[in-house]
């Protein structure tokens, strides 16, 4: 009697602390978990460490609160607006948020919900490309095509409890048949440009050196003007002191005048004068002593 008492104690106890064990469960800090009874959401629990539930009527579901990616598996061909082929590789960042949407909407499946968030980027991708042209989705406005996207897939996202953390274009190319043809066009455009900046450079230069000869020319006119003028003043004081000098003595002054005549017209050896003897150019060498006293 006693020992099936003993037995029925510890039988008690041990299905006790089962029962307790069932009761007690632990949240990592990268998780969130979520408290089901019959099926229904009764709690969410976002705190890590440990806790409790009810046993055999309460069951708990763990999800990960860490940042996902969604990186496309394959490139995506997408389309531009003159009907040009791109290849694009894109990823995504993104979190459970709003956990119970989360579940309501996907059931928890992590791959329903990165399914839906693929189809929504592939989507939008798809229209943005559309409205450009190849250059402009290669290099020009790639931020604005990653922020529209970002907005119209967060709007989506929020509808099954997920938060958008980036939306990042890995890589947008043109196929091999594209290239070629595009460098090709963007090779002319770009001699086009080069032709056209030498003609401007050109009229520029003309402009500058017809600007740079008006100006040597004004400068040359002034210089002369400036030189007449000094030679017009210098010409004036010279005459008054030839006819200052030849009112203090005229002999002297022809006497002068005639040696600085002498001495212009031998100024070499090889000079030559036809001149009658009688010419008054031999008044000074023939009496060089008269009308000196």
């Amino acid at each position: 009697m006693n020992e099936n008492r003993t037995m029925a104690m510890i039988a008690g106890a041990v299905a006790l602390c089962i029962v307790f064990a069932m009761s007690m469960f632990t949240v990592d800090q990268r998780e969130k978990a979520v408290i089901f009874q019959f099926g229904e959401i009764t709690e969410i629990i976002s705190d890590p460490g440990l806790h409790f539930k009810w046993p055999l009527v309460q069951n708990v579901r763990y999800f990960d609160n860490r940042i996902l990616t969604l990186d496309t598996p394959d490139t995506e061909r997408f389309i531009t607006s003159e009907k040009k082929n791109v290849l694009v590789d894109s990823f995504v960042k993104w979190r459970i948020g709003d956990l119970k949407q989360y579940y309501i909407s996907v059931q928890g499946d992590e791959t329903r919900a990165q399914t839906r968030l693929s189809q929504t980027v592939n989507s939008a991708l798809r229209e943005e490309f559309g409205k450009r042209l190849v250059h402009e989705v290669v290099s020009g406005e790639r931020d604005d095509i990653m922020r529209i996207v970002r907005d119209k897939l967060e709007e989506d996202a929020r509808r099954i409890g997920v938060s958008i953390v980036d939306v990042r274009l890995k890589r947008v190319e043109l196929p091999q048949e594209v290239s070629e043809s595009v460098y090709r066009r963007m090779e002319a455009e770009r001699r086009a440009v080069a032709s056209e900046l030498r003609s401007q450079g050109f009229s520029d230069a003309e402009k500058i050196r017809a600007e740079a000869e008006r100006e040597r020319q004004i400068i040359i006119a002034e210089a002369y003007k400036k030189a007449q003028q000094v030679k017009g003043e210098g010409d004036q004081k010279s005459s008054g002191i030839y006819a200052q000098a030849f009112g203090q003595n005229p002999e002297f002054y022809s006497f002068y005048r005639s040696l600085e005549g002498y001495r212009a017209g031998f100024a070499k050896k090889s000079d030559v004068l036809v001149l009658e003897p009688g010419s008054d150019f031999f008044k000074y060498m023939k009496s060089p002593g008269k009308g000196t006293k």
